[in-house]
């Protein structure tokens, strides 16, 4: 039988005052910082709607993480925090112990108890006293406006119905607030509507996009100018992108120039990821050239390669600083080991992770990149799985990849000489 803890002090002190709602609204200014991120929680989660909204006017916090305590049942509330929002931007004077931030991305629950631990901790008395000589005058707290943090996933169908209401409300006060993602993500078709969600967006506040669709370059070149203005961007991943038969070479290089030159007004970009873009054959520099940054991570698979491609590659200087490098699905068969021998030289003194899983890698090329890989002193992820190896060949990868001494995960494939006639594993 499990113990429960009794309640605390302040819990109780909380459950007493919601007992009471008028009291309550009236004490709002004279309440024990400690106890708002309790009393809202309770107020959020039982429907005391009146105190919600004083709650919300009151926040002696600069941020509130509203996200981590919405669940369906509990949707209705949004409305109601928003209505406080209202008559908080009706104020003329915010100090600075006032909300300038609701964060409504979808943290794990707990969140909020870890969360409001750690404000008690940082608002001791001593520190209020402090932050008291630190209030923003009328005219400086009128220039901040409020930021509204929120992570998006755009489908090709309608918005759900909480979208929906932020996207009215944000709508109606873009002059007094920023609407701002850390991570978007673009499932399906795009389509119009999604062009005007993100006209609502603070664009340099998107630090990671995922377009995950099945689009022709013509789409994607009439989103290209709305990732020019993600200053701030650190990860980007395209998918599924295909060029229609009919596409002239001249308008391929036009539709890749529209995406790519987007790249120069990047300056934070570290993660770029490519999976199944087949336009990419024979463009890698044009689409690398661009790049303002080195990058930490690089991530094509699925994509059909070239010579030109693997060569550009190899001596790329935004290339020469990898810490993740996967190459999986990417047939290395009838190519040459040279290129990616030198890149892995290249990279031996940070490269951390390689996969080059489902290569088609033989025993020729695999001896041919040994030498490199070995210098790999920071590796500890190594992906080999699904290359066709014989047993010697990889015994020697084995007597070199023992020299790495922070290599911890390692996947071999099955050498040749384990399958039988008809191709299955013995």
């Amino acid at each position: 039988m499990s113990i429960q803890s009794p309640p605390t002090l302040l819990e109780l002190a909380g459950c007493s005052l919601l007992r009471d709602k008028s009291r309550t609204i009236l004490d709002l200014e004279d309440l024990p910082i400690e106890l708002f991120p309790p009393l809202f929680g309770e107020a959020f989660s039982r429907g005391h709607t009146e105190v919600l909204k004083k709650m919300v006017q009151a926040w002696p916090f600069t941020c509130l993480p509203l996200g981590a305590l919405m669940k369906k049942p509990q949707l209705e509330m949004l409305p109601v925090a928003l209505d406080g929002l209202d008559m908080l931007l009706a104020q003329e004077d915010r100090p600075r112990w006032k909300l300038q931030v609701l964060d409504l991305q979808r943290v794990p629950r707990n969140f909020w108890r870890t969360w409001s631990g750690a404000m008690f901790d940082a608002c001791s008395q001593k520190d209020i006293q402090k932050n008291q000589t630190l209030k923003l005058g009328p005219a400086m707290a009128a220039k901040l406006p409020l930021k509204i943090f929120i992570d998006l996933c755009l489908t090709e169908g309608p918005l759900d119905k909480l979208l929906t209401l932020l996207f009215l409300w944000v709508t109606q006060r873009r002059d007094r607030l920023h609407l701002c993602c850390n991570r978007l993500k673009i499932f399906g078709k795009a389509t119009g509507h999604n062009r005007k969600v993100l006209r609502l967006l603070q664009l340099d506040s998107v630090q990671k996009v995922e377009v995950n669709c099945t689009w022709v370059p013509s789409i994607l070149a009439a989103y290209a100018p709305f990732l020019g203005q993600m200053r701030n961007l650190r990860k980007l991943l395209v998918s599924h992108v295909r060029m229609p038969a009919h596409t002239s070479p001249e308008e391929q290089e036009w539709l890749l120039s529209q995406l790519t030159l987007q790249f120069l007004r990047m300056d934070c970009l570290r993660k770029f990821c490519v999976d199944g873009v087949l336009p990419l054959e024979g463009h890698v520099e044009q689409v690398l050239r661009h790049l303002k940054t080195s990058l930490e991570a690089l991530s094509i698979t699925n994509c059909p390669l070239s010579d030109s491609d693997w060569n550009y590659l190899s001596r790329c200087p935004n290339t020469s600083q990898l810490r993740h490098l996967d190459l999986r699905y990417i047939k290395l068969t009838n190519f040459s080991a040279e290129p990616l021998k030198f890149l892995l030289e290249t990279v031996a003194g940070t490269l951390n992770r390689l996969d080059l899983e489902a290569c088609e890698i033989a025993d020729c090329q695999l001896q041919a990149i040994l030498p490199a890989l070995s210098h790999c002193s920071h590796l500890r992820t190594l992906c080999f799985f699904w290359n066709r190896i014989s047993m010697s060949v990889l015994r020697y990868l084995l007597c070199h990849t023992a020299r790495l001494s922070q290599l911890s995960r390692e996947l071999y494939p099955a050498p040749l000489e384990s399958y039988d006639a008809q191709g299955a594993i013995h």
